[in-house]
This record gives structure tokens, sequence and C-alpha cells, in this order.
């Protein structure tokens, strides 16, 4: 079906869109830091910790791709099973 490169394709994108979706939690603003520096934006995190982050990105995304992995090579939801999808089996 596909190869490791396609593989490797599918988890860095799912990877990635989920990095922009697990970077805005549990990040405090320098507005709401005691210690606000002068001439730094205020919605900057105040602590990143960007190595918590990518684990947390790295196993949500590997949830997700098993998840898609298997739909795809186990062929769990096919296309008749999309509800908006017209279907060619009918004749009209």
């Amino acid at each position: 079906m596909l190869s490791a490169i396609s593989w490797a394709a599918v988890y860095f994108v799912i990877w990635w869109t989920t990095l922009f979706a697990v970077l805005p939690f549990a990040n405090k603003g320098r507005a709401e830091d005691v210690a606000v520096v002068p001439g730094a934006d205020s919605g900057a995190p105040a602590s990143l910790r960007i190595g918590r982050t990518f684990l947390a990105t790295t196993l949500v995304a590997s949830a997700i791709f098993g998840a898609v992995y298997a739909v795809l090579t186990y062929h769990l939801i096919g296309l008749d099973d999309v509800p908006f999808l017209p279907r060619f089996d009918r004749p009209y």
C-alpha cells in the first residue's frame, strides 16, 4: 500500500499539526508573570518548556497516527461508509 517514506510523511504532517494544537496549553504569558521585562511582548510565553511540549506532541501524534494507520491498513472505513459521498454502485 504505502511505502515507509509515505508513512513518514503522513506522521510528519500529523505531528506538525498536533504541535500547533498542543502549543498553547499550559503556557503562562508574560503579562501574567510577576517580573515583566520592559519591551517584551505580553503574549509571549514566560517559559516555553519546549521539551515537554515536543514530548506531548509526539505522544498525541503517535496515537492519532496509530488510528490513521489502522484505518488505512485494515480498511476499517471505506468510501462507502462516508455518508456525504455519492455511491456509484447503484444504477440510476
